[in-house]
């Protein structure tokens, strides 16, 4: 197996045992990097220590990692101007916050047939109301008895 020291020079091509017995005169580990190459190559390293750090990047890779949550807004076919308006209002105060806004419009009992018209025209005046701030992720689509719109914020 090829073998790298503790200070990153290679040791070239020696046998296990001999490779072991170096780590072990170190006093730190023989650790194997790459399986698949031809022949195997390992390192002399401390584990306890490489296992500290890479847990350490992860979590630091974690911290700066942006979350973005999935707000819903349900409506309905009858729901009045103002509360339309309302509801807009908190789209845009979602959207401030980097989320992600899914918009629910859903129809009960024989409200279904007008989902092609009047459904439809609810959602793209909603989209046309936030144009400025949004960015249509998918377009309305009807999910069973539901009409859904995935809205994202401009970058």
């Amino acid at each position: 197996m090829r073998v790298i020291d503790e200070n990153g020079e290679q040791l070239g091509v020696i046998p296990t045992d001999e490779a072991l017995r170096k780590a072990e005169a170190a006093g730190l580990d023989l650790v194997e990097v790459s399986a698949s190459a031809e022949p195997p190559v390992c390192r002399i390293m401390d584990y306890g220590k490489y296992r500290y750090e890479l847990s350490k990047k992860q979590a630091d890779a974690k911290k700066k990692q942006a979350v973005v949550e999935i707000k819903e807004i349900k409506l309905r076919p009858k729901t009045e101007k103002h509360d339309l308006d309302f509801k807009v209002r908190n789209i845009r105060k979602f959207l401030a916050q980097k989320n992600k806004v899914k918009v629910t419009l859903r129809f009960r009992g024989r409200e279904i047939v007008y989902a092609d018209t009047h459904g439809m025209e609810l959602l793209n005046q909603i989209a046309v109301s936030l144009e400025d701030v949004a960015v249509i992720v998918q377009p309305p689509t009807m999910e069973g008895r539901q009409m859904v719109m995935f809205v994202g914020p401009k970058s």
